[in-house]
């Protein structure tokens, strides 16, 4: 059985602070800017840009401008031309979100209604408030 695909959250700090959301797919890191972080509840949406995808090696790489905010592996749920819903298994808890497709490269990342049942934990290092 193959092992789960993975995902990463970058915690950007130049050129101007946001994360980078990555899943693995297809062999590379799909990627998509956040620029205030993952949504901490579900009434306040993000916006996520699609980026240009990443070597596999990313997933553990930090540098003094970047460092790993979150790692795990993800699950789809579902996809189509306009949606995808899928669930983070990071280090602490699972999380379910939709990216929905807005036109163009952006994106609104939501946090779902519907979320796995796990040990609730401070999120507060997934969001900028600036």
């Amino acid at each position: 059985m193959p092992a789960p695909p993975r995902f990463v959250l970058h915690d950007h700090r130049q050129p101007s602070p946001h994360f980078d959301l990555r899943l693995e797919e297809d062999g590379v890191l799909r990627s998509w800017a956040v620029p205030k972080g993952l949504p901490a509840d579900g009434r306040h949406d993000r916006l996520a840009i699609a980026v240009d995808d990443h070597d596999l090696d990313h997933v553990d790489y930090e540098d003094e401008h970047k460092s790993v905010a979150d790692t795990g592996t993800w699950e789809e749920h579902s996809r189509d031309e306009r949606r995808l819903v899928f669930t983070l298994h990071g280090r602490d808890r699972a999380r379910r979100f939709a990216l929905i497709h807005t036109g163009g490269s952006q994106r609104l990342l939501h946090l779902t209604k519907e979320q796995p049942s796990s040990t609730e934990v401070d999120n507060a290092r997934y969001v900028n408030d600036s």
